[in-house]
């Protein structure tokens, strides 16, 4: 087994790297290009070393291909990494001492993460790709209807599906030549997202079936329930479906010190994307369309403690425990019964 430990501080055009001997003495600083051909030249003399580096936009196909070529690879969170992000001296040859020292010391200190497949990432692209695109027509949108507005004018309320129609016949005639253009990127982009959901759907179908278990969910859609299953990619991965609350930021940060524990926001940790989502979710749930189950019944008595962000700690509060509920679900087979809590209730009284 190779005892030699590698830090690697990612670049953009180059790798910095610092390598580690048995005894924890530098052994060499270096830097190689960042393509796939010099990885596999430099690193075939190290297979079964351990390679700390930190997540970043090249981390992902990087510890893929350092893996497959039988190296130890740990993957460190950034967000926890103050030694590294916080320092008077701070350079690339410093990082990448600094990921090598703390991964011989302790790799748990890097709260190291792992990094989703090929196929998946390429996958959830198709998603990322889509919100992309729903937003700049929001804000397309949202441009027109404020120029019409600075003339004196009004559009029609209408879905964003069909206001590139509406919009056409309302439009004042000195912004015409100006708006209409947007008004044809507007169909376009609607076009494209129609595409893309067509995809999902398909994607959803043939690659991940366990979609439609969680899409019995009310409020849980084709793009939740992807993204669900995209981010966490393995559910044996926690070893109980409360860690998956944490592990997409939506439960609360702590400062406990002594009799002081602060009551702080969310954390925000993960991926903002589903995190979103999930969100979303629990606005529906608890919306007017939502039907009576055990979330909404959950967030209603949440949201009827009064307070000032009532409310919105209901929300928040349902999203993650959706998100408990979605992972139970997918790791059990289950078949979501929006009752089970009553029926567990009315059926334990019974006997």
């Amino acid at each position: 087994m190779n005892t030699v430990t590698i830090g690697m501080d990612l670049g953009d055009k180059n790798h910095a790297l610092c390598i580690l001997d048995k005894s924890g003495k530098v052994t060499k600083q270096t830097t190689i290009t960042n393509t796939s051909d010099e990885i596999k030249k430099f690193f075939t003399k190290y297979k079964g070393a351990t390679i700390a580096l930190e997540a970043g936009t090249h981390s992902p196909w990087i510890s893929r291909q350092l893996a497959a070529m039988g190296c130890n690879v740990l993957v460190g969170n950034p967000r926890k990494l103050r030694a590294i992000w916080d320092s008077n001296d701070k350079s690339d040859n410093r990082d990448a001492k600094m990921l090598a020292r703390i991964a011989r010391f302790d790799p748990e200190l890097l709260y190291p993460i792992n990094h989703r497949g090929a196929q998946a990432q390429v996958d959830l692209e198709l998603l990322q790709a889509r919100d992309i695109l729903v937003g700049n027509r929001s804000s397309i949108i949202n441009h027109v209807r404020s120029s019409v507005k600075s003339l004196g004018g009004r559009l029609p309320k209408c879905s964003a599906e069909c206001f590139h129609r509406k919009a056409d016949k309302h439009l004042p005639e000195e912004l015409g030549d100006i708006l209409k253009p947007l008004l044809m990127i507007i169909e376009q982009l609607t076009a494209q997202i129609k595409t893309f959901d067509r995809q999902v759907e398909e994607i959803s179908r043939e690659r991940y079936p366990e979609t439609e278990l969680l899409r019995a969910i009310n409020g849980v859609g084709p793009l939740t329930s992807l993204a669900f299953i995209l981010t966490l990619e393995d559910p044996s991965r926690f070893d109980k479906s409360r860690q998956v609350g944490n592990f997409l930021g939506l439960t609360p940060r702590r400062d406990q010190s002594g009799a002081i524990d602060k009551q702080l926001r969310i954390t925000k940790a993960g991926n903002p994307y589903l995190r979103r989502l999930l969100v979303s979710a629990g606005q529906y749930i608890l919306g007017p369309f939502g039907e009576q189950c055990d979330l909404r019944r959950f967030g209603k008595r949440l949201a009827a403690r009064g307070g000032k962000n009532a409310k919105k700690r209901a929300v928040v509060a349902v999203a993650r425990k959706l998100s408990v509920l979605m992972h139970r679900l997918w790791l059990h087979g289950e078949v979501y019964d929006p009752n089970y809590a009553v029926n567990s209730r009315t059926l334990a009284k019974a006997a």
